[in-house]
């Protein structure tokens, strides 16, 4: 991938015949809207987080559904004596 170059833009803007102000103007904008976007690495990063968070969760849930089946069953067991 290739670094946006500001610089580079600028002249280009003023080769297509803009002048410098606006030739300026229109590289900041895209320099601007370049900074903020989001990289693949990015959001592998999040979609890991987020697996590990949902895996977390599962985990806990499962945790409880067993502890309460147990509870369950012994109480049955219990009151069938």
């Amino acid at each position: 991938m290739n670094a946006y170059k500001p610089l580079a833009a600028v002249a280009e803007l003023e080769k297509a015949g803009f002048n410098r102000s606006q030739a300026t103007a229109i590289a900041s904008v895209l320099d601007d809207g370049i900074s903020e976007r989001v990289t693949k690495h990015d959001l592998e990063l999040a979609l890991s987080q987020s697996e590990n968070r949902l895996t977390a969760r599962f985990g806990v849930m499962l945790a409880a559904g067993l502890s309460l089946a147990v509870a369950i069953l012994g109480a049955i067991i219990t009151l069938s004596h």
